[in-house]
């Protein structure tokens, strides 16, 4: 971790409320002057935490209303009466508290207290530091890791070696990741723990019209991934980073960002990291973790492009993109509209009446059938349409009914689609090769 810049560099901006001795993230905190519409005065600030654009408003609103009604006699404000009456103030221009100056501090009040009692930013680390063995002394500090990619680096010349790969290629892993978070705080996106998938993919050495065409690819490729499992278009964004918002060993850096009901937050980070990681490793460790190109005979340190995806966060999305509501039959009906290859659950098996065993064995047989392919459910309570909504609302793509029509004709089951409501009446027979394509594509 000292090699890859993680222990002097992996640090969020801190500020401490010197009354109530709360700690917070500074760029979670936003402030805006409070100026006069008529005379431009700035009369004083306001400070809220980081949220959705309404939600932060409101927060402000009430700030700035405590704030006039205090200072109304000093500047001999006429304050607006009723609930809908127009603002007499600017509407807030909101900038987070890394940008505010010592002076700016003085007005700005905390959270905590209401007060200007916040201190200027410093760096707060993030690694979360551990001893390891029966001593804790210097020789025993170990820090959980902050992200996959690093384990990656370190494994490149094993992984080349063993796989006999040729770049380019990449290496993918998924597992957990921790960070000291200041202030855990908004759902999954404040976390000291999540899981993180990622793609360290070594391209050759050079300038941007080398690697500027790897990028961009993955760009696109990240793109149809995650349309095709499910998330919507409409609510993506991208955030192209300028080159005085880089981190370091950046080249480029292009963000997916999500619109959450509470908000727009990243989802996915594709960054053209340069050969920043294998050269620092190199110089920690002592060992050359270059590549030689059998084609061009030279012999180099690979550059990178990293596709960073936050497990957890892209499953809230795809339920915020699934979350649907219509009419079936003159009743409203929510459900989730998961695409068939993410549905936790792919089919609900469901004989007609539970008490009939008949009905109940040949279901049986489909169910312990279907769930060697798939995740499937049993369901036999209830009517059969209380059944169908059970399972619209977890995502369920298809419900398969087995009636005495089944057993008495052999006329097959019925298969029901979640998103249409549509049936159809297939053999058993076409049963899976019906939902293998329906679910896998083949």
């Amino acid at each position: 971790w000292q090699s890859s810049g993680h222990l002097d560099g992996f640090s969020d901006p801190m500020v401490d409320c010197k009354e109530t001795k709360l700690r917070y993230r500074a760029d979670q905190l936003f402030f805006s002057p409070v100026i006069l519409k008529e005379s431009k005065t700035v009369v004083g600030y306001v400070c809220v935490h980081e949220a959705n654009d309404e939600d932060m408003i409101a927060d402000a609103k009430k700030q700035a209303k405590k704030l006039l009604k205090a200072k109304k006699d000093e500047l001999g404000l006429e304050l607006p009466r009723g609930k809908n009456a127009p603002p007499i103030y600017e509407p807030f221009e909101f900038k987070d508290l890394t940008e505010a100056t010592e002076e700016d501090l003085t007005q700005i009040p905390s959270p905590g207290s209401g007060k200007p009692t916040l201190t200027m930013p410093r760096d707060f680390n993030l690694m979360f530091q551990t001893n390891v063995g029966a001593m804790s002394d210097a020789s025993s500090v170990a820090y959980l890791r902050p992200e996959t990619a690093q384990g990656i680096f370190i494994n490149f010349k094993n992984a080349l070696g063993t796989s006999r790969s040729k770049i380019p290629f990449g290496i993918a892993q998924i597992g957990k990741a921790f960070r000291n978070e200041i202030t855990p705080r908004n759902f999954i996106f404040r976390s000291r723990e999540f899981e993180q998938m990622e793609v360290e993919y070594f391209i050759p050495e050079g300038e941007e019209d080398v690697w500027g065409p790897f990028h961009r690819k993955w760009i696109d490729d990240s793109k149809d991934f995650l349309l095709s499992v499910g998330l919507r278009e409409d609510l993506m964004g991208w955030d192209i980073h300028a080159a005085d918002g880089l981190a370091h060993y950046a080249r480029a850096c292009t963000d997916v960002t999500f619109r959450f009901p509470f908000g727009e937050q990243e989802l996915m980070g594709i960054a053209a990291r340069g050969n920043y990681d294998l050269t620092q490793h190199t110089e920690g460790s002592g060992k050359t973790l270059d590549y030689f190109d059998d084609v061009t005979k030279e012999k180099y340190i690979p550059h990178v492009i990293e596709p960073s995806l936050g497990v957890d966060r892209l499953v809230l999305a795809l339920i915020c993109s699934a979350y649907a509501e219509d009419e079936i039959g003159g009743e409203k009906r929510n459900f989730l509209k998961f695409h068939p290859s993410i549905a936790p659950v792919k089919v609900s098996v469901l004989p007609l009446l539970k008490n009939k065993e008949e009905l109940v064995s040949v279901a049986r047989e489909l169910y312990d059938k279907l769930r060697l392919r798939w995740n499937v459910a049993w369901d036999a309570s209830g009517a059969i349409g209380r059944r169908y909504r059970r399972a619209d609302e977890i995502g369920t793509p298809f419900c398969i009914t087995i009636d005495f029509d089944t057993v008495e004709k052999d006329a097959g089951v019925t298969v029901r689609d979640r998103d249409s409501t549509e049936q159809v009446r297939m053999s058993i027979d076409d049963v899976i090769p019906y939902l293998s394509k329906q679910i896998d594509g083949y």
